[in-house]
């Protein structure tokens, strides 16, 4: 097959760079240098094919070459061939035809890590957990996820076959599903934090998602009487820039600029400004941010900042200032570019990584302090530009010790929490259920009589403090100290186990929640003793405190 397709591919190759050439007396020198390289990359391409040793995959390999040339640009500029465009549209539109659920790799095997709930994989009575032996009619033996996924994936209102395992059943069985369009809700979740402070998360910007906040925000307020409101923008990396400023005409009058962007190509040089009436434009607001906070998520933080128009709170978010607009081309293929850089109301741009100007060894700096520039909200408050949303109070997020790292990267959370449901069959609220010492013990056992083990940050450290002492000719110096630190640094599971408990706890509760409350019950559970969210509370809870936050320095 490939060998017959082989001659086409020269010709092809042979015909478009003798085009090429045609008219090089015509263009001007830039254009030329184009059409010289191309037809060098094309001359290359069919020596390649024809005289490399093995066969080679034509496809495979022009999509990797395409993937480092675009890479050397920016990390947002991608080639979308026809085989991703499902993948892509799901992106934008959070939409895809498939069983509704999220799978994952566990060791040898492919599992479902969270069924969506109210689509087909949860109708099915799937759950997390589940192993899949097959997918319609093949062996999942050696597939990755990726495969897995595809084959999953397909047309709304056709079935596929599964074959499944279970822990606690020994032995499989078979089932099949219908395939639904699953659209998956951009907001994981809304309600009340307390008597007079709504909530709402949203974790992308996917087509109509400002709609959806709209919604939800009518239904706190009116239903619900929330008074002030906390919009949770926490681990969110954006989306679509439209529903950016849609999100901001909620809280916004008419025809308020949210954002600009300027490209090299004027047709990219547009504002956007509100275009329908507000929601409302007084009530107390606060934004959750921190570092995976990106995108349209900095328009809405930042144009809410710029505007004085409430209280950004969190952390420093990750600072991509960058648009990117997509291009069909030949094949049903795409290319996704970045064509302008976007300005919020003030005027800053909150791109932090500088592209254009790499450091000799390719890699990519942070935009220098002597070119970061000040300038001033609508109340006159001081704010920068070069990297990010500096949030107005700052509440750093909480690191997990390396034994919690390594509990998630080994699953041992995740195993404990399916063998847990496969012993009991059901459990109290989310906000009540607790990680009782019955609990708690039987996951510490669970964990010791498995194959668990870990290093903590801290021997790794001395180990490099020895290899330097080592080198140096220090370490007969300090011999009897070093191997002191190794013995009393060395980890002991059982120890740190019940040190670092409340922290284990507060994962394994989210856990187990899930697989009884599916993703509502999960963002309910993980709402507890977020230091963050009692902070906006605070901030509500006191007028004076907001406003005094919103002068100028």
């Amino acid at each position: 097959m490939k060998i017959r397709r082989k001659p086409l591919i020269v010709v092809s190759a042979f015909v478009l760079s003798g085009f090429l050439l045609m008219g090089l007396n015509n263009i001007d020198n830039k254009n030329f240098e184009i059409a010289k390289n191309l037809d060098i990359y094309f001359s290359l391409f069919r020596e390649l094919n024809t005289f490399y040793v093995d066969d080679i995959d034509p496809g495979k390999l022009v999509k990797e070459s395409i993937d480092e040339m675009l890479l050397s640009l920016d990390p947002y500029t991608n080639y979308i061939p026809e085989s991703d465009i499902e993948d892509y549209r799901f992106m934008t539109t959070g939409e895809y035809g498939g069983i509704g659920a999220l799978i994952s790799k566990h060791g040898n095997e492919i599992v479902i890590s969270d069924p969506y709930e109210g689509f087909p994989a949860y109708k099915a009575g799937l759950r997390a957990g589940d192993v899949f032996l097959e997918v319609a009619g093949k062996s999942t033996e050696g597939m990755n996820t990726e495969d897995v996924s595809n084959m999953l994936k397909g047309s709304a209102g056709q079935p596929v076959k599964l074959k499944m395992k279970r822990f606690g059943e020994k032995k499989p069985f078979e089932l099949e599903i219908t395939r639904e369009k699953i659209v998956i809700d951009p907001i994981s979740y809304y309600g009340m934090v307390d008597d007079k402070t709504g909530y709402i998360h949203l974790n992308n910007f996917t087509k109509d998602c400002a709609e959806k906040v709209k919604k939800a925000f009518l239904d706190l307020k009116e239903v619900n009487g929330a008074e002030r409101l906390i919009l949770d923008l926490r681990g969110n990396p954006g989306g679509l820039l439209i529903e950016s400023v849609n999100l901001c005409n909620i809280f916004l009058d008419k025809d308020v600029e949210v954002v600009s962007t300027k490209g090299k190509v004027s047709q990219w040089d547009k504002a956007y400004k509100t275009t329908g009436n507000p929601v409302d434009t007084k009530i107390p607001l606060v934004v959750l941010v921190n570092r995976g906070s990106a995108s349209a998520s900095e328009i809405v933080s930042g144009t809410i900042q710029d505007l004085d128009r409430g209280v950004v709170l969190g952390s420093r978010t990750f600072g991509k200032g960058l648009v990117q607009t997509t291009r069909d081309l030949s094949y049903n293929s795409k290319l996704k570019v970045t064509t302008a850089k976007y300005y919020i109301p003030s005027g800053r741009c909150i791109q932090a990584l500088d592209y254009a100007h790499r450091n000799e060894d390719g890699s990519v700096g942070h935009i220098p302090d002597s070119l970061i520039s000040e300038f001033t909200t609508r109340n006159g408050r001081k704010v920068f530009d070069g990297g990010g949303i500096r949030p107005d109070i700052t509440v750093e997020d909480s690191t997990l010790c390396n034994l919690s790292i390594s509990l998630i990267r080994q699953f041992k959370i995740f195993d404990y929490a399916t063998k847990f449901r496969s012993e009991n069959d059901s459990i109290c609220s989310p906000s009540e259920f607790k990680i009782n010492d019955n609990i708690y013990d039987g996951f510490v056992k669970f964990v010791e009589e498995s194959d668990f083990n870990y290093t903590s940050e801290t021997q790794k450290a001395l180990e490099d403090l020895k290899k330097t002492a080592k080198s140096e000719k220090y370490l007969d110096l300090a011999e009897e100290q070093f191997a002191l630190l190794e013995k009393n640094l060395q980890p002991n599971l059982d120890r740190d186990l019940h040190k670092f408990r409340d922290e284990v706890s507060i994962l394994l509760k989210n856990e187990i929640v899930s697989r009884y409350y599916y993703q509502t019950g999960s963002a309910i559970s993980a709402l507890e003793g977020d230091l963050t969210i009692e902070k906006a509370k605070e901030i509500l809870a006191s007028e004076t405190t907001y406003q005094q936050i919103l002068l100028p320095d």
